[in-house]
Parts: C-alpha cells; sequence; structure tokens
C-alpha cells in the first residue's frame, strides 16, 4: 500500500526551524506509529525537515521504535517518558539545545483527574539562555460546557489543569521565560465562563497564547482538521512577549498534509490526527553586552546549585579563565583550571542569578549559574 505513496521527497521539502530563532513545536502524533514503518519513516523525515530546536511530542505509544527513530536522526537526541503509556517525549537538537533538568509535575494521585498524563519539565539553555518549557496531554472531550467542581465533567478536568499549572509557574518560575506546549484538547477563542483557558487569558499582564490568531482565523490552519478545531496551543509568559514581537518570531501550525500526495487523507492515514503547531522566537541574549558566542560549551552540574557542583570543561583546550559576575557583569570570583576535564567547582556567594563565564586561547561561552540559599 505505501508504494502508492511518494512521500519522501515532498516531506523534505518542509521548512521550519533555522539559526537565528529558538524554535519549538508542539505535536500530538497519534498513538505512534499509527501506520507501523509507514509512520516511522514519514515522522522521521518530517522531523528533520522542520529543523526544530526543541519538539514536544504526545501520545507515544511504541517507545521502543520512538527511540530507535531518533537515535536514527543525525544531531537529535529524545527524552521519554517511558513509565507511562501514550506518554510524552522531548526531541532535542543537541547542537542548540543543553538539557538541565527534565522531570514530571503533578503526578501524585491527587492530581490524575486534572491530568491523565503528567506534564514534563524541560529546563534547558539555549545559546546559554534559560528557558523553561512544559509539555502537556490535557484530557479530552466534553460537551463544551464547564461543570464546575464536578470531577467527572471533561472540561471542569481541564479548567483544573490550567488552575493548576498557572499556580506551579506563578509560584516557581515567576521570572524565568516560561513556554507552555501540548495538545489541551480545547479551544482557546470559548467565552467565559466555559472557557477551561480563563485562569490564564484573565492574566494577559503576564501570559499570552501566541497561537490565538490561528485559533481565530481560517479554519484551514487549525491543528485538528478532522474535527476542526484548534487544540494545540503555545502559551509564553511575559518574559518573552518582547523577544516574540521582534522580527524574525512567529508561530504557524505546520501544514504537513501539504507535502503528502495523498493531502489530508493520507496524513490522518498513516501519521496523525493532529498537526504540528511551531513557534519561533528570536531569544535575545541577556549577556549580549558580555560575550557573543554560537553555543555554549560549558555545564555546571547541578545548577542550581547549592554552593557544591562539577564544571565541565571537556570542550575546551588549555589555560581556561572561569569567571563569576552578577547579572550587571561585575566579576565576583576569578578561577584558572586546565581544559578538557570535569573540576569540582565551589561558590560561596549569596543566592541569587550569577553569570558563570569560560575563556581559553580560542573559546569563550557563558551561562547562567543559579546560586540556591543554603
Amino acid at each position: 500500500m505505501f508504494s502508492g505513496h511518494v512521500f519522501g521527497q515532498n516531506l523534505n521539502d518542509i521548512s521550519f526551524g533555522n539559526d537565528s530563532t529558538f524554535d519549538v513545536i508542539t505535536w500530538n502524533i497519534e498513538w505512534f506509529p499509527k501506520s507501523g514503518t509507514i509512520t516511522v519513516d514519514s515522522v522521521s523525515k518530517i522531523i528533520e525537515s522542520l529543523n526544530a530546536d526543541l519538539i514536544g511530542l504526545q501520545e507515544i505509544d511504541d517507545t521502543s521504535l520512538c527511540r530507535q527513530m531518533i537515535d536514527n536522526i543525525p544531531g537529535y537526541d529524545l527524552f521519554m517518558d517511558d513509565d507511562w503509556f501514550g506518554g510524552l517525549a522531548y526531541v532535542y537538537k543537541t547542537s542548540s539545545i543543553n538539557v538541565q533538568s527534565i522531570y514530571k509535575i503533578y503526578d501524585k494521585a491527587q492530581y490524575w483527574n486534572a491530568f491523565p498524563r503528567s506534564p514534563l519539565v524541560m529546563e534547558l539553555t539555549y545559546m546559554g539562555e534559560e528557558l523553561i518549557v512544559i509539555n502537556n496531554h490535557f484530557k479530552c472531550c466534553g460537551d463544551g460546557i464547564i461543570d464546575m467542581g464536578n470531577s467527572s465533567d471533561e472540561e471542569f478536568r481541564r479548567y483544573e489543569a490550567s488552575t493548576l499549572l498557572k499556580q506551579y509557574i506563578d509560584s516557581n518560575f515567576a521570572s524565568d521565560r516560561v513556554i507552555l506546549i501540548g495538545d489541551l484538547n480545547d479551544v482557546i477563542t470559548d467565552s467565559s465562563p466555559n472557557n477551561v483557558f480563563q485562569v490564564f487569558l484573565n492574566d494577559s499582564n503576564n501570559y499570552l497564547f501566541v497561537d490565538y490568531n490561528i485559533a481565530n482565523g481560517a479554519t484551514t490552519n487549525w491543528s485538528f482538521p478532522n474535527w476542526p478545531s484548534h487544540l494545540d496551543h503555545i502559551l509564553i509568559t511575559n518574559e518573552l512577549f518582547s523577544e516574540f514581537s521582534s522580527s524574525g518570531s512567529g508561530v504557524q501550525t505546520i501544514r504537513v498534509d501539504d507535502f503528502m500526495s495523498g493531502g489530508l487523507v493520507d496524513y490522518d492515514y498513516y501519521i496523525s490526527d493532529h498537526r504540528p503547531v511551531g513557534m519561533k522566537v528570536k531569544v535575545i541574549p541577556t549577556t549580549s553586552s558580555l560575550i557573543e558566542y554560537s553555543r555554549p560549551k560549558i555545564n555546571i552540574y547541578p545548577n542550581p546549585t547549592d554552593g557544591h557542583s562539577s564544571l565541565d570543561l571537556s570542550q575546551f583546550k588549555g589555560d581556561v579563565e572561569v569567571t563569576i559576575s552578577d547579572l550587571n557583569g561585575t566579576v565576583i570570583k576569578s578561577m584558572q583550571y586546565q581544559g578538557n576535564q570535569l573540576v569540582d567547582f565551589n561558590f560561596d556567594g549569596p543566592a541569587g542569578m550569577y553569570l558563570l563565564i569560560a575563556k581559553s586561547s580560542n573559546d569563550i561561552s557563558v551561562l547562567k549559574l543559579t546560586k540556591r540559599a543554603e
């Protein structure tokens, strides 16, 4: 059956990501692999062609095949929640993404009603800049009416999930660049009081659905074309507002079906009933007055730190000067090391955010260091 569908060349024509923006995509790939090896081959071509920095996937059924697929895509790695059927995953470009930590939240039994799949948080650095991405897959279905307090009501479960996520972001990432993505299984244009995302929409000073214009626009660009409806969303916090409004940033539903000989019919049959939604954002380095660099070449484990960490200088050669400065560039501490090694690192400064800069004769790199209170 596959022989009648020449997907390869057309799928290779898809484009999205570039080197000047942070490119993040949310994509429900519907019980991957929907049609076995045909799905694997097609999704592999799509991911490679998209050239995104980070893709949050939902509905991974066969985790082994997913891992094999990503292992065969040059320059990409995978983190997957293997413990949960139909779980969440991150596919990320190793040349631009430096993963700090990945963990689940709201994964205790008391939250399973709101979150049938626990949100998956990735703390990362991109070009030395810290970003938080939270991948989600909300409960589906319902009648469009929120039955407040009814734990069996699908809309209430999504409303509760939105409320809990906002509480978590407000409490833990109040001043961070946060991107919330996922198949959120509801439309953001519903009127109050039946909009499950109202807690975010009511706080427009701090939160923005960057895909709102897609949801409010032509049905041909919606992410779930079978209904049709727009269910896959990208939400950012105000720390990214100005960067998202800058030239080169944007958001779109990626109409993969346009690149398949059978259009939407083939896409739905072989790949998924959801289209990917992607955002490009021009991340402005907070350290641009100190240094310009192509990618971070140092890492600290752990970060945030209590003052005792390991500093990875494996990508440096020869003498390396490591300095700690505050966010205004004032040097607080300076140390000398030899490159190509992992060294013990101690910093006894007060709790807060710092810049760690490593310099050798040929390389220079910077990342943010967070010092926790002891």
